[in-house]
C-alpha cells in the first residue's frame, strides 16, 4: 500500500491543523494506522494510532487532549486533527499502517507516508 501525507503547513501558537492520509494500492481497513512526527533534534516518535474501524485509539501523552486521530475506510484516508497547537509541534508528520495491530514502535509499522512538515510560529 502507498500512503500520501497532507496538509501541513505554516500555523500560529493556539491554531489547528488538519492532516490527511491517502492510501492507494490497497484497502485501508486491512490496517491500524498511526502518524508519527519527527521534530528538530529529536528521533521520530509516535503520536497517536488507530484500529481498523476505529473503535480504539492511542495518543502520546504530548498530545493528548489536543490531536484527534479518525479514518474514514470508504475513502482509504487517515486524519490527524491538531488543535491547540505549539511551538514544540513544530516538525514533519508522518502516516504509517500496520498489518498486525496498533504500535507505539514505529519499527512495527510496515509501510510509510513520504511526511509533510508543520510549523507552529509562536
Amino acid at each position: 500500500v502507498q500512503l500520501q501525507a497532507s496538509g501541513g503547513g505554516l500555523v500560529q501558537a493556539g491554531g489547528s491543523l488538519r492532516l490527511s492520509c491517502a492510501a492507494s494500492g490497497g484497502t485501508l481497513s486491512g490496517y491500524f494506522m498511526g502518524w508519527f512526527r519527527q521534530t528538530p533534534g529529536k528521533e521520530r516518535e509516535f503520536a497517536a494510532g488507530i484500529s481498523r474501524y476505529g473503535a480504539r485509539t492511542i495518543y502520546a501523552d504530548s498530545v493528548k487532549g489536543r490531536f484527534t486521530i479518525s479514518r474514514d475506510n470508504s475513502k482509504n484516508t487517515v486524519y490527524l486533527q491538531m488543535n491547540r497547537l505549539k511551538s514544540e509541534d513544530t516538525g514533519v508528520y508522518y502516516c504509517a499502517a500496520d498489518r498486525d495491530t496498533i504500535a507505539t514502535i514505529e519499527t512495527e509499522y510496515d509501510y510509510w507516508g513520504q511526511g509533510t512538515q508543520v510549523t507552529v510560529s509562536s
